[in-house]
């Protein structure tokens, strides 16, 4: 007994269960739900298509049993159950699942009125040809192999795929946590992406939709408007609204007829047809008086008879508002990259691709380099046998072994244990003049071959222009036309940022990296020292960090704190409720582990005669003109060259003639005119703005306008603001003057604004909570005052940052009725 339970190992339960869902967790995102971003395909796709390789089920030969198939994936490769690879099978070998079909089957596979297939013992499949590109050359070294389940096979990592099947044909899949769903594309198209990127690394996704307008559906149907592919295609994440292809036709007798010719992807037309008859059953749409599906081998066709005093136009409004005739198909773009799941934008997903194919030819020509050396050395040999014929009959004839014959070879014309052997091989009739003849001609085109495929492994051009040869090929063979219309959102042309309403916008971001937008309405006024609402939802170790108005079409421009400028359109962050937490900036831009927001600034036009002014935590400004950041890639600019480990803290658009101050978080203010500071390079490193004391660090850059008032607000909640006239102009560098009395009941400098008055003040604390203050409200004191309470503080809690918005009139005189409501309601109580 005292021996057993040596061997019993002691665990704590919730470690082991954490542990053991992490590892179960990670092995469903990496072996089964998500696909690789080379080939685009799930690890069980991958084994069906390998397995009916290995099995010589090409376009050219029969079929065979679907049933041989799914045994031999789940024997060989795919230890899971047989149902699960059937389906898989069967929906690649789906015309309305699949943009280009990787599987030819014969037999019942379903049909898009949701019909299940037949059991595997009926249908017979073989490999398409498209699929053939998916496995070409992969019996030469292209890819790694690694060990089946049972270490008895051996199966590759990733296809060559020499098509985009990632964008092509699509996919979806849900894994722990995270989820894919990618539409498919035009092959033609998609590689004319591809060969643009390969021509210019440096293109734009505006100019890849040039050649990729958006996703290309095998059912055809409509997309409605180009934002939400836009969106998908700049973020990885997105919205595209999808119709069904519908025609009226008016009859001489005054009633129309609504013909649904194409659906949208993935819409079941039996339970769309039911859900119609159900809503006219209802009465929920009044005017239809017959509906029947006629589709049939011409194609698809649901016909819709309407009453003669209906208007065709209004029911077919309320189809797409009721029924599946209107939906959304949601983009996330999702893949692993080097076996870890990453959002992807679609230059990103094209540039993965495009790797994977470099990396592809160069491997296939080192294989056929060697293969060709190999048989040159061998040439070799026999052209030095040939050359010393009768030396070389002599010495075979007299070794009484082949051992002693291929030594004596190898010994007396140095050659190699295979060009000897090669030689003891060789049959008597190469010895005629002609097959003499037929040796020096291969292997001259050897040496030719040899030369070449030295020079292509030697120059990135040669193999990307290989790889622009072959896929050109394959869009000539296999590319047809585009299926999906692409229709703008309203009556004639408009850009996309016009179909988007402009608004007043809240920006929020946390210190976690968590950003949304909302409407600016959303946050009621309140009056100086009250308790404030929720404004957004964090956990005890987030909180809101950076807060801006802005208008939907206006560009925001991003600064971190190593000096780094990123950009985007407001409407291009996604809008969420007032408590939402938002979406991790790292899925909007490509910022860095270690590099998070420092600075936000809404642009409306790119002016050269505006400035972005620049401070940094030790005191350093800089000046430069806001055109040097009109293209703004990306993976983002280096706005300004940091020294050592400084770290930006603010940024400020000017006009060039402003004065301009610097604030520190032990109270000390330094003002000076911006023209001390001449304008600069965008990646230069700038000059001292103020000089520290011990211990001390920026906390706050502004502009200080004629007549304004500077505010401050501290850590534990206090606030007072000070005529600008107070503090007078002196030359940067200098130490400043004394700006707040800074005291543990205060706590240190939050941040300091140049205010007018007619603005309101947002507070936001670590906890989340915010409150929002008219500015007028605030005492007006002198320079060394403390100030008065602005917001009631918790224990332990404090004020994470400030921000500024307009005052918003029509919510005061709601405030103001609110509380004329609260105060009758309390007299009716009294009475």
């Amino acid at each position: 007994m005292a021996e057993e339970r040596k061997n019993v190992q002691e665990v704590n339960i919730s470690n082991e269960m954490r542990t053991s869902f992490l590892d179960y967790s990670m092995s469903v995102i990496v072996s089964r739900a998500l696909p690789d971003v080379r080939d685009g395909m799930k690890p069980v796709h991958r084994r069906i298509i390998h397995a009916m390789n290995d099995l010589g089920m090409h376009p050219d030969k029969a079929y065979k049993k679907s049933a041989r198939i799914v045994g031999e994936v789940i024997g060989k490769y795919h230890p899971h159950g047989d149902t699960a690879v059937y389906e898989t099978m069967v929906r690649m070998a789906q015309d309305f699942s699949y943009r280009h079909m990787l599987v030819d089957g014969h037999g019942n596979f379903g049909s898009v009125d949701g019909d299940q297939a037949a059991a595997m013992r009926y249908t017979e499949a073989r490999l398409s040809k498209i699929s053939m590109e998916l496995v070409r050359d992969l019996n030469k070294d292209t890819v790694d192999f690694r060990d089946n389940y049972d270490g008895s096979e051996r199966e590759p990592e990733v296809f060559p795929a020499r098509f985009p099947n990632l964008l092509v044909n699509g996919t979806s899949g849900i894994a722990v946590g995270m989820a894919t769903n990618i539409p498919p594309h035009n092959l033609g198209e998609t590689i004319d992406a591809v060969l643009a990127l390969s021509k210019d690394p440096d293109i734009t996704i505006e100019e890849i939709m040039e050649y990729l307008p958006g996703p290309d559906f095998p059912t055809a149907g409509i997309i409605i408007g180009r934002s939400g592919i836009r969106k998908a295609y700049e973020t990885g994440r997105g919205s595209i609204t999808m119709r069904a292809k519908v025609e009226i036709e008016e009859h001489a007798n005054g009633k129309s007829t609504i013909l649904v010719k194409e659906l949208p992807y993935q819409v079941n037309k039996a339970r769309l047809v039911e859900k119609i008859a159900e809503l006219v059953r209802d009465k929920r749409i009044e005017g239809i008086t017959d509906l029947r599906d006629e589709s049939g081998r011409e194609g698809m066709r649901i016909v819709m008879e309407v009453r003669r005093d209906a208007n065709a136009n209004v029911i077919l409004n309320n189809l797409y508002k009721f029924t599946a005739l209107q939906t959304n198909f949601g983009v996330n773009t999702l893949a692993l990259v080097d076996g870890q799941p990453k959002i992807l934008n679609i230059k990103q997903c094209l540039e993965h691709y495009l790797d994977h194919q470099v990396v592809v030819i160069k491997r296939r020509t080192a294989f056929e380099l060697k293969k060709a050396e190999a048989r040159a050395h061998i040439l070799e040999g026999l052209r030095i046998a040939l050359d010393n014929l009768d030396e070389v009959i002599s010495l075979i004839r007299n070794s009484k072994t082949t051992e002693i014959a291929r030594e004596g070879l190898m010994t007396r014309f140095k050659l190699s244990e295979k060009q000897a052997q090669a030689i003891l091989d060789m049959r008597l009739q190469r010895l005629t003049g002609l097959e003499r003849e037929k040796i020096e001609n291969e292997y001259s085109e050897l040496m030719a071959l040899i030369a070449e495929l030295k020079a292509i492994l030697a120059d990135e051009e040669k193999v990307l222009e290989i790889i622009r040869e072959e896929l050109t090929e394959i869009k000539e063979r296999f590319s047809n036309d585009r299926r999906t219309e692409i229709v703008a959102g309203g009556i004639g042309f408009f850009e996309d940022e016009d179909l988007i309403p402009e608004e007043n916008i809240v920006i929020t971001l946390t210190h976690q990296g968590y950003i949304k937008r909302l409407p600016a309405s959303t946050y009621r006024t309140q009056r100086r020292g009250g308790r404030g609402i929720q404004g957004m939802g964090t956990n005890e170790d987030d909180f809101v960090e950076h807060l801006g108005s802005c208008s939907t079409h206006d560009t925001l421009l991003f600064f971190t704190n190593k000096g780094k400028v990123y950009k985007l359109k407001g409407y291009e962050i996604p809008e969420f409720s007032r408590t939402a937490k938002g979406i991790p900036i790292i899925n909007l831009l490509q910022v860095e582990n270690d590099e998070w927001i420092n600075a936000l600034i809404a642009v409306k036009e790119f002016d050269e005669d505006a400035y972005l002014f620049f401070t940094t935590k030790y005191g350093i400004a800089k000046r430069t003109s806001l055109s040097l950041f009109a293209n703004i890639r990306k993976g983002g600019l280096i706005a300004v060259h940091l020294r050592d480990d400084d770290e930006l803290i603010s940024v400020r658009l000017t006009d060039g003639t402003k004065d301009m101050m610097i604030a520190t978080k032990q109270g000390s203010l330094i003002r000076f005119e911006e023209e001390q500071i001449r304008p600069m390079g965008r990646t230069a490193a700038g000059v001292k703005g103020i000089s520290l004391r011990d211990d001390d660090e920026v906390v706050s850059m502004e502009i200080i306008e004629p007549g304004s008032n500077i505010l401050h607000v501290t850590e534990k909640g206090y606030g007072k603001q000070t005529p600008e006239s107070e503090y007078r102009r002196i030359n940067r560098g200098g130490k400043g003057v004394l700006t707040c009395r800074v005291t543990d009941k205060t706590g240190e400098v939050v941040t300091v604004k140049a205010v007018s008055g007619e603005e309101d003040l947002m507070l936001i604390t670590i906890a989340g909570v915010l409150i929002r203050i008219p500015v007028a409200e605030i005492s007006q004191t002198g320079r060394s005052a403390m100030g008065v309470r602005l917001i009631r503080l918790q224990d332990e809690e404090s004020v994470a940052t400030v921000a500024k918005v307009e005052e918003d009139k029509e919510l005061d005189e709601e405030v103001e009725a609110e509380e004329l409501d609260v105060q009758e309601t309390d007299e009716n109580i009294e009475e």
